[in-house]
């Protein structure tokens, strides 16, 4: 059965982890509420799918700057102070979104501002909470962590959409997602105050990596000529600049299925629900991802399905199609993610991690982001549908063409864990 289904083993044998992972849970959930909310609340005060979709300028900005620094916290200080001061920054901000609401400000302004100093926040955290995992669980257990990650992640994205629309629908007011929201977070809070002493690890010359832009430069060096490092983030830019609807679904809902406001809020929560559902289902049969040996031809098979999908669900107009479609691409992009995951945190040593995982926050979080202007620009162009399989079409052409240009990648062997 182990080798169909998840492998808990992390869960049994780390208490920290354990911990972690419970709060990061649990977090997701209230993080993805809120991201329901807020293109919800934007969408409704402008009608506009381009508007919606400027929350991801808004996220993207803070998210470069701060995710390449943070990414030098994580290496210089203890990595639980970082986790535990960022977690407290989201509370904070958890906490300005629900004033708001109750404020009635009716203001984008202030919503995009929010945002901002809420993915500065995200940017710092997010390295230090990936690059602690390897120091909770062996090195042989990281595909399994790794996978229990993205399905805590897979079920915030497919429990907190669900959430969102079904509390606007029954109170018929915005409040009380981000009341929610500010509540799960402080769990997230919790459980980085239970970790254990995580200090930075010296490096070859017994030297610590300190604090600030040059060291930034120097995990930028780092990366230079490590194709297999490069890949991972090309990829990913790929499916997510060009294959993420998101930003469109607010308008999807009302323009392709319509129904009154309520119906509206309940098929966006559905729609945004669906790849989570996929991510869940993938993660709960990800037995068999331990023992994949070519982690990049698997990258790159599951990015071309994403993109096929996603092209899929643009053409068709049936609601429960259009569902199956999302949970298929949501279960495809899981996959890749644990995979892409797996291979930074083995071919990359302790004292760069948290660099690394800095530009990869940079790269997995920013995409979307970039993915939402993207969207919003294109369809104020020419429509939601010519965005989503445009966006869809580009996604797969440029995956098959990185893998054709980089072939070792496609040869990547997880048992010569090689940057």
């Amino acid at each position: 059965m182990a080798r169909v289904f998840a492998d808990i083993t992390p869960l049994r044998v780390s208490a920290p982890y354990r911990r972690l992972w419970l709060g990061l849970s649990i977090s997701n959930i209230g993080q993805q509420i809120t991201a329901v909310a807020v293109g919800l609340q934007i969408y409704d005060m402008t009608k506009s799918s381009l508007m919606v979709g400027l929350v991801g300028l808004a996220q993207v900005i803070p998210l470069v700057g701060f995710g390449l620094y943070g990414g030098t916290l994580s290496d210089a200080f203890d990595r639980r102070r970082v986790g535990i001061a960022t977690a407290i920054g989201l509370w904070a901000c958890s906490v300005m979104f629900l004033a708001q609401s109750l404020l009635d400000l009716n203001s984008v302004g202030v919503l995009y501002l929010i945002i901002a100093v809420q993915s500065g926040f995200f940017a710092v955290g997010a390295p230090a909470r990936q690059s602690i995992i390897p120091r909770l669980v062996s090195r042989d257990l990281l595909p399994a962590a790794n996978a229990l990650g993205t399905m805590s992640w897979n079920i915030g994205f497919t429990i907190g959409p669900l959430v969102a629309g079904g509390l606007v629908a029954a109170t018929g007011t915005i409040a009380a997602p981000y009341l929610v929201d500010a509540i799960a977070f402080t769990i997230l809070v919790w459980s980085m105050w239970r970790l254990p002493s995580l200090p930075p690890t010296p490096d070859a010359s017994g030297q610590v990596t300190r604090a600030g832009w040059h060291a930034v430069r120097e995990g930028l060096e780092f990366i230079k000529g490590k194709r297999n490092l490069q890949m991972i983030l090309y990829e990913d830019l790929a499916a997510m600049v060009f294959g993420m609807p998101r930003a469109l679904f607010p308008a999807i809902a009302a323009l392709w299925y319509g129904g009154s406001t309520e119906q509206v809020a309940l098929t966006l929560g559905l729609l945004s629900a669906a790849p989570g559902v996929g991510g869940v289902l993938s993660s709960l049969f990800s037995g068999p991802i331990g023992a994949v040996r070519f982690q990049g031809r698997a990258i790159v098979i599951s990015i071309i399905i994403w993109g096929v999908a996603i092209t899929t669900f643009g053409v068709t107009r049936t609601l429960v199609l259009a569902l199956v479609f999302l949970g298929i691409a949501g279960g495809a992009d899981n996959i890749s993610a644990i995979l892409r995951n797996t291979m930074l945190q083995a071919a990359v040593p302790d004292d760069f991690r948290g660099r690394m995982q800095g530009v990869n926050t940079v790269v997995i979080a920013g995409g979307p982001r970039l993915g939402d202007v993207e969207a919003g620009v294109v369809a104020s162009l020419g429509g939601e549908a010519f965005s989503v399989i445009s966006g869809g079409i580009a996604c797969t052409v440029i995956a098959i063409g990185l893998a054709a240009k980089f072939p070792s990648f496609w040869r990547y062997d997880a048992q010569v864990p090689t940057p």
